[in-house]
């Protein structure tokens, strides 16, 4: 029976010291979970211990070390927690961290942070001197993680003797993905000059796809169709078709020769063609072009201005060929896109490499995709467009009210806010005239007829609101009586209270003295650059800025904002010590002073993606730091 026994109760005192975790090391695998789990571990609590819960390790290559921890289910680490530093670097320097993407998390103790589950491997590239050999280093790491359960932990530290190889052994590092360390024109960037480049060109052509869509470059569907149009009894199919591709590929080669001379030189590619001058000229042109579409006279260009504008000929129209690629040439320069990641990548390529050819082939690709849907509108315009008849001169004339408003929104850039809502309310109250707002409707009218009244009417009355808005001090199309509601309600303070509160700086001088200040009240900074003359820049202040979402989100962050209207050469060197191709640019600082590379924006962003953009960069710095 004692026989029986003694295999058994070995046996017992085996699994209880499985589930215990009794040993001199520590026990991992099922039974440590099982045994923390039924409060049998040897702390006496049930939470791992820190080296169970995030267990360090890491391996060395002659450039690099990787850094790597596993993580216990139910458990993370924080990504803004992660320190890293070389005790004996004799002659080799730590480079910038490279970490994987990690999940946002509603922390309890931080807010909104992004956090590592499960494993996570850190990059940390090495600089070393001529002459360094094999020699052995010690890294010192710094990092802080917590329980689902809502346990945190101290900050950890671990220092671990690290032999590097002979330097020369290695020549590139291991690929971990995309860094996420990148911002995305950097990552476009990085396709360019290290990815497939046939790919790199298509998706360059797709992105230009999008930008068509934007507000920069929609107001050249007026200027291509008022160009078809114009054509009269001459167009069809394949006129329209011929027509629109000039257009287009005027406009894409123009603006690939003006990118690459913007980033060999560093110039800014929006501002070339911004002079109030040059604006006001073409608007007129504009408003010529729209008053021959209303039938005031025929649609040629005086002689002396087609000399101006193509120098081969003063009989060309505006519909042969010579004056469509002059009209894309402008449209390219004057209504070009804003600036947006893929074209600062393009930029960053040319700048950073030299290599213009790289470059220009993205941003042909780049505009050869805005210019795409362009190609299908006119093309497809040339198969309905009547060639005759009363209905060719109501599209003529709908199309001269288009260019009308292309001009009106050209000199939105450099008019006053509430001269700007005077034209279109003029504009508006004038069409609604001319739609039959105060023309007799007998009974007997066609229903087109009581549609285009009814229009015209809704346009007369809009129009005569914008009118009376201007008068009070209106900015906003939208809403042109807030003022007169918001005075009427006392209401005009929450009104303007809209707009961030930005602090104006000018010179890089004034950048470093805001920040060291911010450093000193350990707050983070967001520097917006900005613009009259960028559209894109006014869509920030009118649909993202504007929003209670993202003012709550900057609440405790300082805001700078750089006008670079002028483009002054203090303007431009503010631009350049910053890496900046153009407004619109946003560009985060952290406590520390230093930029959050990977968030900075180029280009416009929505309400909501902005608000998760700002949360995830300054997620450590928005919210009190918590005793642990």
């Amino acid at each position: 029976m004692t026989s029986k026994i003694k295999p058994v109760l070995l046996t017992l005192c085996l699994i209880w010291t499985a589930l215990a975790g009794a040993g001199s090391e520590p026990s991992t695998g099922l039974f440590d979970s099982i045994g923390a789990r039924l409060g049998l571990n040897k702390s006496g609590n049930p939470y791992l211990e820190v080296d169970d819960a995030f267990a360090f390790s890491a391996e060395a290559g002659a450039q690099h070390i990787v850094a790597r921890w596993q993580i216990a289910d139910g458990y993370y680490l924080y990504r803004d927690k992660f320190k890293f530093e070389l005790k004996n670097p004799a002659g080799i320097t730590l480079g910038p961290a490279q970490f994987p993407p990690g999940k946002i998390k509603a922390d309890p103790n931080f807010g909104d942070t992004e956090v590592y589950h499960n494993a996570v491997d850190v990059m940390l590239p090495l600089q070393r001197d001529a002459g360094t050999v094999d020699t052995p280093l010690t890294l010192q790491v710094q990092y802080q993680g917590c329980a689902e359960a809502g346990f945190c932990y101290p900050p950890v530290t671990k220092s671990i003797v690290i032999s590097l190889p002979a330097a020369g052994m290695e020549t590139t590092l291991p690929s971990l993905g995309a860094p996420a360390n990148l911002s995305e024109q950097d990552r476009l960037a990085r396709l360019l000059t290290r990815g497939n480049l046939p790919l790199a060109l298509l998706i360059f052509f797709g992105l230009g796809i999008l930008l068509a869509f934007t507000p920069c470059v929609f107001p050249t569907i007026p200027i291509l169709s008022s160009i078809i149009v114009g054509q009269g009894a001459e167009q069809n199919t394949r006129r329209a078709f011929i027509l629109s591709l000039v257009y287009v590929l005027a406009m894409a080669v123009t603006y690939t020769v003006a990118g690459v001379i913007a980033g060999l030189f560093g110039a800014n590619l929006q501002a070339a063609m911004q002079n109030p001058w040059v604006l006001s000229a073409f608007s007129a042109l504009f408003v010529a072009l729209a008053l021959a579409m209303f039938g005031l006279y025929q649609l040629q260009l005086p002689a002396g201005l087609q000399t101006w504008l193509t120098g081969v000929s003063t009989k060309q129209k505006s519909g042969s060929l010579y004056g469509v690629a002059v009209m894309g040439l402008l449209s390219a320069l004057i209504v070009g896109p804003c600036l947006a990641a893929p074209l600062a990548a393009a930029l960053i390529v040319i700048g950073q490499s030299g290599d213009a050819l790289l470059g220009g082939a993205a941003l042909f690709a780049l505009s050869l995709g805005m210019g795409a849907p362009l190609i299908l509108i006119g093309a497809s315009l040339g198969r309905w467009l009547p060639t005759a008849g009363a209905w060719m001169n109501t599209l003529k004339s709908v199309f001269g009210v288009l260019l009308l408003a292309l001009a009106i929104w050209m000199l939105s850039r450099i008019l006053p806010a509430q001269g700007t809502l005077a034209l279109w309310a003029l504009l508006l109250i004038v069409s609604g005239v001319y739609m039959g707002a105060l023309t007799r409707l007998y009974p007997d009218a066609s229903g087109w007829r009581k549609l285009w009244q009814g229009l015209g009417i809704a346009m007369l009355v809009y129009g005569a609101l914008l009118l009376v808005g201007a008068a009070s001090g209106a900015q906003n199309t939208l809403q042109p009586l807030q003022n007169i509601a918001g005075a009427s309600s006392g209401k005009v303070a929450a009104i303007t209270s809209e707009k961030l509160p930005f602090k104006r700086i000018k010179s890089l001088a004034d950048l470093e003295r805001e920040i060291s200040a911010a450093q000193v009240q350990a707050r983070p900074v967001m520097l917006d650059f900005y613009a009259d003359w960028c559209v894109s820049c006014i869509e920030m202040e009118k649909f993202t800025f504007s929003h209670p979402k993202v003012h709550e989100a900057l609440s405790g962050v300082i805001l700078l904002q750089a006008d670079v209207t002028a483009q002054d050469e203090t303007d431009l060197a503010l631009q350049k010590g910053l890496g900046v191709f153009g407004p619109p640019t946003l560009i985060f600082f952290g406590q520390d002073g230093r930029e959050k590379t990977n968030h900075r924006l180029v280009g416009t962003e929505g309400p909501e993606a902005f608000e998760k953009r700002v949360r995830i960069a300054f997620s450590a710095n928005l919210q009190p730091s918590s005793a642990i």
